[in-house]
Order: C-alpha cells, then structure tokens, then sequence
C-alpha cells in the first residue's frame, strides 16, 4: 500500500530533522554564547522562534488543507534549509530573529511547530487500529534521533579542541540544510494518500469537531503551561543548587531519559490498543506527576536522580495516544487544522510557566516549581478524564 510507504518516509523525514535540531539547539547556543550575544539578544531570538512556530503553525492550520498537505511539507522543508543556512552564516540578531518567524527553526528536537503539525495530520491518515503505533514509532524516533543529534553536538568543540583550523561552531549549523535537502527529496516521494481526499484543494477547516478540539486545545496549554515550570534547564540548575550535580551528570541523565523516552513510545502504542487511547493519556500521566513532585522531597542526589529518571520513562506515553487520540476524534479534513491548533496552544501556555517558576523560586524556594507542576498537571489529568470519558471516539 502507498500509505505505507509514505509513513516510513514520514519516520525517515522525521528522523533527519530531529537530529539535526538536536545538534543545531546545543551548537547554537554555543555559537551565541562564543560570539558574544547578550542574554536580551539571545532571549529575542529563541522568543522569535517559538513566536514563529506558533503562528506558522495556525497559518498552516487554516490554509493546510486548501494548498495541499505535501506541497506545504515540501515548502516548510525547503524553508527550514535555508533558514538554517542563514543561522549558519550570518550573526545579526534582526536577521535571525526574522528568519525564525517562519517557524521552521526549532528550540526543541522533538518540535511541535508547522511541520510536526502536518506529519501528524498525514500519519493521521494510517489505519485506525494501526494509527497509536505508528504515532509511537514517530515519537521514538524524536527522542533517539534528537539525543544522538546532541550527543553528536559536542563534536565540533572536540574538533577544535584538537584542530586549529576546524570550522567555527555557528557553520556546524549546516548540518540543518543538509538534513532539510534530505528530507525535501523525500518528501517529493510522498503519495496523494496523505491528503484528506486523496488531493489538495478541501476548503473545511474545522466544522464538526470545532468545540471539541477547543476544550482539547485548552487542556492540553493547561498541561504545557505547568511543563513550563519544569523545562531542562531549570532541572539541571536545581540538581546543581540543590545535590551539586555537574553539567556532565546531568548530561548523562538527559541522554538516558531520552532513551526512556523513545522506548516508552513504543510501549505507549501498546499499552493504548490494549486498554484505550484516553486511558493511557491519563494512567500513564498521573504517576509520573507525582514522581516530579516527590523529586525535591529527597534527601541526596541518587534518590533525586532516581525519582527523575522514573518520571522520564512515563511522562511522555501520553504523547503517541495524544497524538493518535485527536486524529481519530476528528473527521480526516479536520486533522491538519487539529494538530496545529492542539500544537499552538502548547506552545503559547508554556513560556507563562517559565515565568512564574521564576517567581516561585524567588519566594517561594527553589523546589516549589516542582510541586507547582505536578500539581497542575494532576488537575489536568483529572479533569482530561472527567471530560472525555463517555465522549465515543468516531473512528
């Protein structure tokens, strides 16, 4: 079958672009912090960029369907090459932050901006009994693929280390490009299946389940807005307040939670054929809440470490069954509008959640983002649970 086909170019594509934003977030950041960019300039351009995947994503909620879902992949791929170029070669901030509001530059490995917005809805186009594991296997391709990218991140410094003439760090950033080309090739491959008939040119947007993914969209920026209490930087700053821990251990921790992360994607699809889509989003969601909140409770590094390594391997089996759970509650022109809907509003809470840990932390104590976060995210499981569990799933 042609679908079939397409979702392992969709999982190819996917894993290129996760690696190389996983290699091009630690090498950017390096680059500003070599070059010299203060703290409001680097602040300016990463809020550029989540500002940029946002309204990317909404714009490509509305017109995705009418332009078509693989001439717009293409398009963004394409975008993605040579906004990575740019960031490659140029260093003014005005450039790069203008760059950046075509949403294709990412903070993040696993992105949720335009592009994951449209894979989503092209996945959505799979089987339904099949749909959760490919979701699973898409997402377990993000984590592996976005840690290799950043373990390999640490080549360039060790080129330079050793090798006076090595390129500088900010040209390692053609690595995006590269990847993009790759992944534009592939995406040319692509069949007419992915489309919600068959072809572009389907004028609904969002009809018949416009509430739904509206009490969807507002759950889920609930959910994003306490993960933003709990981002990695702010976990590696409190394990090194707090135990002591190196940037290399905390490097260590991150490359296994990933690891988790990727395996537990695929246990998710398991788990969510089995005993429902709504019931793995919640079940699985729950404890590991309470693994974050009982992390400052503890009394040295190990148990600390212990408790957070837990956490990963259960807080994002909800992410696959999120993902397969909005394709199957919406009709197949509606998918492309859902995910970047459902996408944006995670995106638009979570920078609010930084702010307030900061607060928290300044007033509070130092663990209190923690707490904060569970907290919040427990509510939104319960009420997540409450809300849908007698709404049937169409498909």
């Amino acid at each position: 079958m042609n679908i079939e086909r397409d979702l392992k170019r969709i999982l190819w594509i996917q894993a290129l672009r996760a690696f190389a934003y996983g290699f091009g977030v630690v090498v950017l950041g390096a680059a500003l912090v070599r070059d010299g960019f203060s703290a409001e300039k680097v602040t300016f351009i990463l809020t550029a960029i989540l500002v940029g995947m946002g309204l990317a994503s909404i714009l490509v909620g509305f017109i995705g369907e009418r332009v078509g879902r693989r001439r717009l992949y293409f398009i963004l791929l394409v975008l993605m090459g040579i906004v990575g170029a740019i960031f490659a070669i140029s260093g003014n901030v005005w450039v790069l932050a203008a760059v950046s509001l075509t949403g294709t530059m990412s903070t993040d490995a696993n992105e949720s901006g335009p592009i994951t917005s449209l894979e989503q809805a092209m996945i959505g186009q799979a089987p339904g009994e099949a749909r959760i594991r490919v979701f699973g296997r898409y997402n377990a391709v993000a984590y592996l693929a976005g840690a290799l990218g950043a373990l390999a991140a640490g080549g360039p410094k060790f080129l330079h280390d050793h090798w006076g003439g090595a390129p500088s760090s900010q040209r390692w950033l053609l690595l995006i490009p590269l990847a993009a080309a790759l992944s534009a090739t592939l995406a040319l491959r692509l069949s007419p299946e992915v489309e919600s008939d068959g072809a572009p040119g389907v004028k609904k947007s969002l009809v018949r389940s416009r509430s739904t993914v509206r009490k969807l969209s507002l759950l889920f920026a609930t959910d994003a807005f306490a993960g933003g209490f709990v981002v990695s930087t702010f976990i590696v700053y409190w394990f090194g307040v707090r135990f002591g821990a190196s940037g290399s251990q905390m490097s260590v921790v991150f490359f296994a939670g990933g690891l988790l992360q990727a395996g537990s994607s695929i246990v998710a699809a398991r788990v969510g054929e089995r005993f429902g889509l709504l019931n793995t989003m919640v079940f699985s969601h729950f404890p590991s809440n309470l693994l974050l909140m009982a992390i400052p409770l503890m009394p040295s590094l190990t148990p600390a470490l212990v408790f957070l390594i837990a956490r990963f391997a259960l807080s994002q089996m909800d992410v696959p069954a999120r993902q397969a759970y909005i394709a199957a509650m919406v009709d197949p022109e509606e998918r492309t509008a859902a995910a970047a809907f459902t996408n944006t509003s995670r995106y638009v809470a979570r920078p609010f959640g930084q702010i307030l840990a900061g607060v928290l932390m300044s007033n509070v104590a130092t663990g209190a983002p923690f707490v904060a976060a569970g907290t919040i995210k427990c509510a939104y499981d319960v009420v997540l649970y409450r809300v849908f569990r007698r709404v049937p799933l169409p498909d």
